[in-house]
């Protein structure tokens, strides 16, 4: 038996995303032995010391330290995740890119399509695998709706359905973060959550978004300043000042495929009753099917029944869809949103180690973060906006 090659990783931002990428590397020996790959938790880099404390004595990471060069300067370090709020992806970016190491960033990639094309441009100068974190694709009913599409069984794709509601921000009282801050986090709402529907939507039908018609709107307008850090959407004090909240609460878009197909895109971050609904529908000539993230684990279709018979069938993810059968012996057994993540986790090192092609790259993130600006530009403009090719 042969053994594992060690891979030396760091992670940048040690918040809720960070501490999983942490943890997602680690189970990648388990759960993807045949890639023959045992991570290493090398260095995090965090500017609080709360989190670099917890980075060594609680996820194991050999060294914490403040800044990403610090990180980056180190020859044992091999791939970089980069966790930290949005408006610092794109010069941490470029920092891994320059000192030739692959990353793994989490999306929006930058706070606008120009600042995710500085991010490809810089990774394909140096020739470094990355990966984006469009971890619903991972989802083994996700897979399987792929594979209906590809093999014809629904038909020809006509129209397609997504949307991405959450109430993580329907508190008035919830503190203005960074995430309500236009130039730090750019379009709310739309780069948080409907960048995965972008995503979600290319990846199952392989038809790009190419044109766009769109509505947004701003419920709550202005929010409490914290006067504390926190850990993720919440865990800090407030203040009794507020201000305005500079982004988008929700959005609504109607878009074109470029395979004539069409689609309809929603998503809030402020509706009341929905914690995490996010889901796809697809509708073609010979049937359709569709999933939520609410029940992750189960998929409905609905394929050529002659007009004879109306329905649903729910069918159970299991040993042939995806990557399931790495985590669970048998149907009724669910997967969770930290299993999504350890199977990117694999894709990525994969990819850097193996030369294979595949984690969503930087020219996935690219494309989602166009269709992400044409939105808000026709929601500005009040008409039908084009999406750059990609």
């Amino acid at each position: 038996m042969r053994t594992p090659r060690e891979i030396g990783v760091g992670v940048v931002g040690l918040g809720w995303m960070g501490r999983l990428h942490a943890t997602s590397y680690q189970r990648i020996a388990a759960r993807f032995p045949e890639l023959g790959l045992r991570p290493r938790l090398v260095a995090a880099a965090d500017p609080l010391p709360a989190n670099q404390q917890a980075a060594t004595e609680q996820l194991g990471f050999e060294r914490a330290v403040e800044s990403i060069d610090e990180v980056l300067a180190d020859p044992d370090v091999e791939a970089v995740s980069i966790c930290s709020p949005n408006f610092l992806h794109r010069d941490l970016a470029l920092a891994a890119a320059r000192a030739g190491k692959p990353f793994w960033i989490e999306k929006p990639m930058g706070v606008s399509a120009a600042q995710s094309r500085d991010i490809r441009e810089a990774a394909d100068e140096a020739g470094v695998a990355t990966a984006v974190g469009f971890n619903y694709r991972h989802a083994p009913a996700i897979a399987h709706l792929r594979e209906l599409v590809g093999s014809g069984r629904l038909g020809r794709v006509t129209n397609v359905r997504c949307w991405l509601y959450a109430d993580y921000a329907s508190s008035p009282d919830g503190p203005l973060t960074w995430r309500y801050d236009r130039a730090k986090a750019g379009a709310g709402v739309i780069g948080d959550l409907l960048s995965h529907g972008a995503d979600l939507v290319r990846y199952v039908t392989g038809q790009q978004i190419t044109e766009v018609s769109a509505m947004t709107d701003v419920f709550i307008p202005e929010r409490p300043i914290p006067t504390s850090a926190g850990l993720g959407h919440g865990g800090m004090e407030i203040g009794e000042e507020r201000g305005p909240v500079g982004n988008e609460d929700w959005v609504a878009a109607l878009a074109r495929l470029s395979g004539d197909a069409h689609a309809t895109l929603e998503s809030s971050r402020v509706a009341r009753g929905h914690r995490s609904d996010y889901a796809l529908e697809l509708y073609g000539t010979e049937g359709s099917a569709r999933w939520s993230f609410t029940r992750m684990n189960e998929f409905e279709v609905m394929i050529g029944d002659g007009g004879l018979e109306h329905g649903y069938t729910t069918v159970l993810t299991g040993a042939g869809h995806g990557e399931y059968a790495r985590f669970q012996p048998g149907p009724g057994i669910p997967l969770s949103f930290d299993d999504l993540k350890a199977i990117e986790s694999a894709r990525f090192l994969s990819d850097i180690v193996h030369g294979t092609a595949l984690a969503p790259s930087a020219a996935d993130g690219v494309h989602a973060a166009e269709v992400c600006e044409a939105i808000v530009r026709s929601a500005a403009e009040r008409a039908w906006v084009g999406v750059p090719g990609v």
